[in-house]
């Protein structure tokens, strides 16, 4: 008569059997919880970090009176806390906005210019 059962040596052949799958369906749920750089969005101006920071998209909207400091050629793009090797890209992502991506072009007050850039 065949028992139902399993033996020890059973079990633990099929647990190891499964061992390399492991990392395969860790990766699968990371990649799953995660979304794409790409996907992130947008910082809105009207964001309260955003606000906070006198972030704008353009740096040619930049109010002159209440930013004296600001300057034409100060842009998000040529900053020090664009997180982007290509200093060229429409946007990318800021240290100071985290889960946010920035435009090239925008500006804030926290600005300051990335050592060898123009």
């Amino acid at each position: 008569m065949k028992s139902d059962k399993l033996t020890r040596r059973q079990v633990l052949g099929a647990s190891v059997l499964g061992l390399p799958a492991i990392p395969v369906v860790v990766e699968t749920a990371f990649a799953q919880a995660k979304p794409a750089a790409g996907a992130l969005p947008v910082l809105s101006p009207a964001e309260p970090a955003a606000k906070a920071l006198g972030y704008v998209e353009d740096t040619k909207t930049v109010n002159q009176k209440a930013n004296p400091s600001h300057k034409p050629t100060q842009y998000c793009g040529n900053c020090l806390q664009w997180a982007e090797k290509n200093r060229k890209a429409p946007l990318a992502k800021c240290n100071l906005f985290p889960g946010k991506l920035v435009k090239n072009a925008g500006w804030c007050k926290v600005w300051i210019k990335a050592p060898g850039t123009a």
